[in-house]
């Protein structure tokens, strides 16, 4: 069975750095991309993200499915937008320029198309990190770092196997729609959408169910070998930062510096091309 968001041990820069590293490069990624909206900043950061996909040898079968999902929702999210604030362009740049007329009275603006078109590269630098830091960290490996760090050994270890989990949940799921189709209900894109949202949501009280009743079964496991009895722990996955991670951590840190200098560099955090 193909799983698609887990970890797939591969030799690639990426997948040896540690996974200290590559929570502290996501984190700032995410914080970059949530504080500007220059256009200029934006696209670089959709450009590396790229480059960093490609590096890691990551298949496109592995989050084809997850990202049609993400994708639905982006634009879900974009015509909300525009339904609730179709003006919000026109303030935020100070201009307005009218292409066409839509109904209800509503005015399509190059400005709004601008703000939406801001929005959406705004996803696309996100999720390809989360992808990213998804198959190329090795669980075990975070957990060492992290605790390595000064993070408590318990948490770390809840964060390992809350990674370790994801491809689980996928397998579940997946079993429990077979048994479904199995019984006649058809989830493919030949049933209407609606259809295919319900039956799918029917899918979630199994899920959780089967979820809780594996939690219960690590935890007595856990508990039962005596987990958080004693204030330190050794690791078997530990690794140390080389100078690879040292400088990864390096640039992203004077990238996201070097990026809000750019953005406020006019004192707002939008790029504006119509003045």
């Amino acid at each position: 069975m193909t799983r698609l968001i887990s970890y797939e041990k591969k030799d690639t820069w990426i997948h040896r750095l540690s996974g200290f590293t590559k929570l502290v490069f996501f984190l700032v990624w995410c914080i970059t991309s949530a504080l500007t909206f220059d256009t200029r900043v934006l696209v670089v950061m959709l450009g590396i993200g790229v480059f960093i996909f490609l590096s890691s040898a990551t298949k496109w079968k592995q989050v084809d499915s997850v990202f049609r999902v993400i994708l639905f929702f982006m634009v879900l999210n974009l015509l909300f937008i525009f339904l609730f604030s179709p003006y919000e362009g026109t303030k935020i740049y100070g201009t307005r320029t009218e292409l066409a007329a839509l109904p209800f009275g509503i005015r399509l603006t190059a400005e709004q198309l601008f703000y939406e078109f801001n929005v959406m590269l705004k996803y696309f630098t996100v999720v390809p990190g989360v992808f990213i830091f998804l198959v190329t960290t090795d669980p075990s490996e975070f957990a060492a770092s992290l605790n390595g760090v000064g993070i408590p050994y318990s948490v770390s270890y809840a964060v390992a196997i809350t990674l370790r989990y994801i491809p689980d949940v996928q397998d579940d799921y997946r079993r429990i729609r077979n048994a479904q189709e199995a019984r006649g209900l058809d989830m493919s894109v030949k049933a209407k959408l609606m259809t295919r949202i319900r039956r799918v949501a029917s899918i979630i009280f199994p899920l959780l169910f089967s979820t809780m009743e594996k939690i219960e079964v690590v935890s007595n496991a856990m508990e039962l070998r005596g987990f958080g009895k004693r204030k330190k722990r050794s690791w078997y996955a530990k690794k140390p930062l080389t100078r690879t991670d040292k400088g990864v951590i390096a640039f992203v840190l004077l990238f996201m510096a070097a990026a809000m200098i750019v953005t406020w560099a006019d004192g707002s955090r939008f790029y504006n091309p119509f003045q």
